[in-house]
């Protein structure tokens, strides 16, 4: 069984657009979705439309789902920017798309997969906390009863592994650093249109949590959609960075009248 994973897509269709064709090439079977499908992006209503579609797909909430769906005029923790996107989004969608997003779950387990999906964290999902660091991971770990848990949300990808009780020397959780392929001088324009996965395998008895990045709006310095495929009969879990035509997905944040900072952090991957 092949899945596709993606987040944060933030109403970015000409990066869904790239991911899925991928997905489409690699004979994926199901699609889930760990949230944000609007935001920031001008697209909202398209990307709804698409994912919705997709062959058994699974959603769970994001933040900006979240806000985009309750009505909540001041769309308060929002910086201007973020405010800017969620309000202008509500007034694209209609009463049923908003009662979509509205109704989604916080978590979502898969059935057969022993695999979890949640936007933010497991142990309190609506407070919308971020995970960057081993002592943040730490404290996921002890909600996580999956061998799996893919999560969003702040758009950076990384990847955690808690080793199994029975090896007892070193530190019982480190982060996997090829699965992040952190340059903090960013990357060249030739990598940045190169196709480029990132493989690794899923051991016997280790916990995962992984973040598998942003596809509408990376800030990891890398302006590529990232996702990730994971593999049922390989036991492998692969992060995909897919170019994909920004320049247009800039043109409409602009001609939507929504802040030109969207627009430009879209190239800057920041």
């Amino acid at each position: 069984m092949k899945y596709a994973i993606f987040s944060d897509i933030h109403g970015n269709l000409e990066a869904l657009n790239a991911i899925l064709k991928v997905c489409k090439d690699n004979n994926v079977n199901a699609y889930l979705c760990l949230g944000d499908i609007v935001g920031y992006n001008a697209n909202p209503k398209e990307c709804m439309e698409i994912v919705r579609s997709l062959p058994e797909f699974v959603c769970v909430k994001g933040n900006h789902d979240e806000y985009a769906s309750n009505g909540d005029p001041d769309a308060s923790g929002f910086n201007p920017h973020a405010k800017a996107a969620v309000l202008w989004t509500q007034s694209q969608l209609t009463e049923e798309e908003r009662e979509y997003l509205a109704n989604l779950p916080m978590r979502g387990n898969i059935r057969g997969a022993n695999m979890a999906l949640v936007h933010a964290t497991l142990e309190a999902p609506s407070s919308w906390g971020y995970i960057f660091d081993v002592y943040q991971a730490e404290d996921h770990f002890a909600s996580q009863f999956t061998q799996l848990c893919f999560f969003g949300h702040t758009h950076v990808p990384v990847m955690f592994a808690k080793k199994p009780v029975t090896m007892v020397s070193g530190r019982k959780i480190e982060e996997i650093p090829e699965w992040a392929d952190r340059r903090e001088g960013g990357y060249s324009e030739e990598e940045l249109e190169t196709f480029a996965p990132i493989s690794c395998p899923i051991q016997q008895g280790y916990k995962y949590l992984i973040n598998i990045g942003s596809v509408g709006q990376p800030r990891n310095r890398d302006r590529r959609a990232s996702f990730v495929i994971y593999d049922t009969n390989t036991k492998m879990v692969t992060r995909y960075r897919v170019p994909y035509d920004f320049r247009t997905s800039q043109k409409k944040i602009l001609e939507a009248g929504l802040p030109e900072r969207l627009a430009n952090r879209l190239e800057r991957g920041m």
